[in-house]
Formats: structure tokens, C-alpha cells, sequence
């Protein structure tokens, strides 16, 4: 019997669908979480209060040098509509937060998520 078209993709499907529904132990304390002002959002991907990363992006799309901050971690700025930094250890505090500044001028700051 040959399998062709549709009927591959559905085998694919129905062997990956066991492991799909296998949920970690620890999903529920696991998260995205995001806000966002007039300029720029601020995420955040954590696991309980251990950051795993933060990205920040301009809502215009327009290059500006944004930064990520929480606790002692303090980004370095970079110059872009986006970026995303990797932090990878545990905070004290509960907010992450980021800014934005165009031609010298903040543009925003103090946009913060709390995990």
C-alpha cells in the first residue's frame, strides 16, 4: 500500500501526537509574559523567577536604542527595532523591565512585566 499527499501528513500527525500531549511537570510555573506602552513591549520568558530571556521591540518598527533591566542586570544598548537578550539567572525582584531612547531623547522607560 502506498501512502501519498494527505495520508503522510496524517500518519506525521498521529505519531506526534502522543508526545504532544505529554505536559512537563513544571508547565504551570512556566511563562511568557508581556507589556507594553505607547513605544515599546517588553517580554519576558521565565520559569518561576528564573528569566530565561528578555526581548524588547519598538511598536513603530523604527530603529531606537532600547535596553532590558531588572535587579543587577543591566543590557547592553543596542541599536534596533528589536532585540532579545539572554539572561539565564534567577532575580530577586519581580519586574522585568525595558526602554527606549531616540537621538539622545528617552522615549520611554520603566515599561515593565512582573513575573
Amino acid at each position: 500500500m502506498k501512502i501519498t499527499g494527505f495520508g503522510l501528513i496524517l500518519a506525521a500527525a498521529l505519531s506526534v501526537a502522543p508526545l504532544a500531549a505529554a505536559v512537563p511537570a513544571g508547565a504551570a510555573t512556566r511563562g511568557v509574559d508581556s507589556h507594553c506602552g505607547k513605544y515599546i513591549c517588553v517580554m519576558t520568558a521565565h520559569q518561576n523567577k528564573f528569566v530565561q530571556d528578555i526581548t524588547v521591540y519598538t511598536k513603530d518598527g523604527l530603529p531606537g536604542t532600547q535596553r532590558a533591566y531588572w535587579g543587577e542586570f543591566r543590557s547592553p544598548r543596542v541599536s534596533a527595532a528589536s532585540h532579545k537578550w539572554t539572561v539565564g539567572y534567577e532575580q530577586s525582584n519581580r519586574l522585568v523591565c525595558g526602554g527606549l531612547e531616540r537621538d539622545g531623547r528617552t522615549i520611554e522607560d520603566n515599561i515593565c512585566v512582573t513575573i
